[in-house]
């Protein structure tokens, strides 16, 4: 069966995403990027201009989009609105990284979901000339939150896994890794993209008032251990496993997850120090799915960045 050709897209991005939206473009002849000028008025409302709107007739259209807070998820919403209704061919979103998903249930009357909020709203992209617009979104939190989304999108859900993978075979003692889940919800995302790996489970036991992390199922003794999740945000489960996993006798302890949160910078809790004889954390490992985390933690050990970028040109030619 011959293959489709390849379609050139044309890609607006936020201000944040701009470095990865270089990245993305680089992958790929047939990404072009285009610009859109982020002004504001007076007043602090947006005042925004889409460049060569002209041109986007009958062109697909992507935009890169970063929802790190509330201020700017109405700007890009206003562009991401915009722009499908400027006689584009087909449109895609890339929000790599979906900033409510874990508000995404209701435990008492009064809560308010909101990852079923941000989903209605991006169920209300208008229609492109060529149908519904794709969301594509990496490792969302919570697998059923794919059915918040209306019938009029197309959500295309991708994983960072493959770059983990990647890197875990190009490690010296590739052979002697284990992959350690913090949760029975990061090894039901996970464990299928893994299970060429020996896998540790663990859990949060309650004891009064107070939880502990046990090891709820393998042996990490003698190995690289690698936790494995979606996001971290204050990294305490973290650190708790990695207490865990080397009083059971881990040789080193890494860790990855895909969106690195870290709010308040509490990715300083990760920093290797002059003066430490022992590195709690060997390796920490994220995407670029969180842009302004990216320029923070740069050039900081044990931090390194795997990029997203090929995988999301690769998206666009879906």
């Amino acid at each position: 069966m011959e293959k489709p050709k390849k379609k050139t897209v044309l890609l607006f991005y936020c201000v944040e995403t701009e470095e990865l939206a270089r990245k993305v473009a680089a992958q790929s002849n047939f990404i072009q990027l285009q610009s859109i000028n982020w002004r504001s008025f007076d007043d602090g409302f947006p005042n925004l201009f889409i460049n060569n709107a002209h041109d986007i007739r009958g062109q697909h259209v992507a935009f890169l989009a970063s929802f790190s807070s509330t201020s700017v998820i109405f700007e890009q919403l206003s562009v991401i609105y915009a722009l499908p209704m400027l006689f584009a061919a087909s449109f895609t979103v890339v929000l790599p990284f979906f900033p409510t998903g874990s508000f995404e249930r209701m435990e008492e009357e009064g809560d308010v979901a909101t990852a079923f909020t941000l989903a209605r709203m991006l169920s209300n992209i208008p229609i492109s000339r060529g149908g519904p617009t794709s969301v594509v979104i990496y490792d969302i939190h919570a697998l059923q939150e794919r059915f918040y989304f209306g019938d009029t999108v197309l959500p295309l859900f991708e994983t960072g896994i493959p770059l983990l993978k990647q890197r875990l075979h190009q490690l010296p003692e590739s052979d002697k890794i284990v992959v350690a889940f913090p949760d029975d919800g990061a090894w039901k995302r996970f464990h299928k993209l893994l299970d060429h790996f020996p896998t540790v489970i663990c859990n949060k036991v309650r004891e009064g008032d107070k939880r502990y992390v046990r090891i709820k199922e393998g042996d990490p003794a003698g190995c690289h251990v690698v936790i494995v999740d979606d996001l971290i945000q204050s990294g305490g489960t973290l650190i708790e496993c990695q207490k865990v996993l080397a009083a059971h006798g881990a040789a080193k302890v890494s860790a990855y997850v895909t969106h690195g949160v870290f709010p308040k910078k509490s990715w300083e809790r990760f920093l290797h120090k002059n003066d430490e004889t022992e590195k709690a954390f060997t390796h920490f490992w994220i995407t670029d799915s969180c842009p302004l985390t990216v320029k923070s933690i740069a050039n900081k050990a044990p931090f390194e960045v795997l990029s997203l970028a090929g995988s999301i040109a690769d998206a666009l030619q879906i």
